[in-house]
């Protein structure tokens, strides 16, 4: 953060309040853009009609998602941070669900993805945070040095689209995601590992009622071996997000 201040001539909390969403003058915005090397788009909207246009650009689905992990991450004793900025030159995002454990000094960093419209942009987002994330977290959270064990999981929907993509570039998803879901499943069950990294694969079925009735026999999320023979729980995005509802 420090070093994109200095690059942008701006002050660091100045770029802590935008990494936060808050807003910023233009002159803010352009001198970002140039130390990051992006070009400035700006886009005039009537604030009468921002909420409405808004709501209809939620994604129910990912939200779902992101809730049933941390849901039960916090329930378990870890603490959870969702939607994490992170800044590293120019590499810039935010991590959909974060759990943290103290007492081992471990991290699990959770991206969320409903469909998989572009493999080589969801994978390279998922890398840059693989990288770049665990040391700004570590520093941001006071801990000393690097992670003991850093976890990283890109969880897929349980659905028709994403099984069909994971079963047509199993390759693809077995090179950017070569571990078993061994670390993600010990985090789930409360025990995170203490030592190496990892980053895996899983789908997960979102609904809330697994948990609470007598669909909780029912695994909640598989990693990538078990889904190749898995039945789909949701044809695809519309019917997940209909019976989320």
């Amino acid at each position: 953060m420090r070093f994109l201040a200095e690059r942008a001539g701006i002050s660091s909390g100045a770029v802590a309040l935008v990494e936060a969403g808050r807003p910023a003058s233009v002159a803010t915005y352009a001198r970002l853009a140039t130390a990051l090397n992006l070009r400035l788009d700006l886009e005039l909207t009537d604030p009468r009609r921002r909420n409405a246009s808004s709501s209809r650009d939620i994604d129910l689905v990912h939200a779902a998602m992101g809730e049933v992990e941390a849901k039960h991450l916090r329930s378990i004793g870890f603490e959870i941070d969702l939607d994490s900025p992170y800044q590293h030159y120019q590499f810039a995002g935010r991590a959909d669900v974060v759990a943290i454990d103290r007492v081992r000094s471990a991290l699990l960093h959770i991206e969320n993805r409903t469909r998989f419209p572009d493999l080589q942009d969801a994978f390279g987002s998922y890398n840059a945070k693989r990288a770049y994330l665990g040391p700004e977290l570590a520093e941001r959270h006071g801990m000393r040095g690097a992670w003991s064990s850093e976890t990283h999981v890109m969880v897929g929907l349980w659905s028709a689209e994403v099984l069909h993509t994971l079963r047509i570039r199993t390759a693809s998803f077995h090179s950017v995601c070569p571990d078993p879901p061994d670390a993600f499943a010990a985090w789930w069950a409360g025990q995170p590992p203490e030592h190496g990294r990892a980053s895996t694969f899983v789908i997960l079925d979102p609904d809330p009622q697994l948990a609470t009735s007598g669909r909780s026999r029912r695994r909640r999320f598989v990693g990538i071996a078990d889904a190749m023979g898995t039945d789909p729980r949701y044809r695809g995005y519309a019917e997940a997000a209909n019976a989320l509802r």
